[in-house]
């Protein structure tokens, strides 16, 4: 098992990096503000589950056949790269007016929790980010690498919970003021769309 200051040094670390604006939370940010805390939350635990299957990768060894296989990458990326777009083309056509979100009604708790999951799974940076950052805080000399590599995967997934629930907690708030608006509705549906649209056009374009 890693020690205390491994582990206490590698949670910092975390926390910072889940703070640093990238796209999963950046889909936490804009679905919590369009649909609600509740659903920005599931968001958050469908995103924790998708790390969970990347931990499991990389302490079986499977992230690394996956880094080597260019078609692999490919193919994950554009099908998370055509996801985002869908989810662009969900907001913008989303009605407005009176307390009506993105979609007119807010969608149900497993819905929220697949798009989480399927954001995590579908975007190949990830796994390739775990098979290059895990490891480095992996001691051969204090126990077996792949239990060390579970326990950082749970350690990264805390932080993650912490970080991005704080996230959907506090872009409820500031969503809760726009749909007072259906103009700021409009304005906050758009931006949304812009961001999907963004994250979509990023993944489609990324090299490993």
């Amino acid at each position: 098992m890693p020690s205390f200051d491994i582990l206490l040094t590698f949670f910092g670390v975390s926390v910072l990096l889940g703070l640093s604006p990238g796209p999963d939370n950046l889909l936490v940010l804009m679905q919590s503000a369009l649909q609600g805390r509740r659903a920005g939350l599931f968001v958050v635990l469908g995103l924790c589950t998708g790390l969970l299957f990347h931990t499991a990768a990389v302490a079986l060894g499977l992230a690394a056949v996956f880094a080597a296989s260019s078609t692999a990458f490919t193919v994950l990326k554009l099908g998370g790269a055509a996801y985002l777009a869908y989810l662009a083309w969900q907001v913008f056509r989303a009605p407005v007016g009176g307390t009506a979100t993105a979609g007119s009604q807010p969608l149900a708790a497993a819905q929220m929790y697949r798009r989480g999951v399927i954001m995590n799974l579908s975007n190949p940076k990830v796994v390739i980010f775990f098979l290059a950052f895990l490891p480095q805080f992996v001691n051969p000399a204090q126990g077996g690498v792949g239990l060390q590599i579970v326990c950082l995967g749970g350690v990264f997934i805390l932080a993650t919970l912490l970080t991005f629930g704080a996230i959907a907690w506090f872009a409820a708030s500031v969503g809760q003021a726009f749909q007072r608006s259906a103009r700021a509705q409009r304005a906050l549906n758009w931006l949304a769309g812009s961001v999907f649209l963004g994250l979509a056009a990023r993944l489609a374009i990324s090299e490993r």
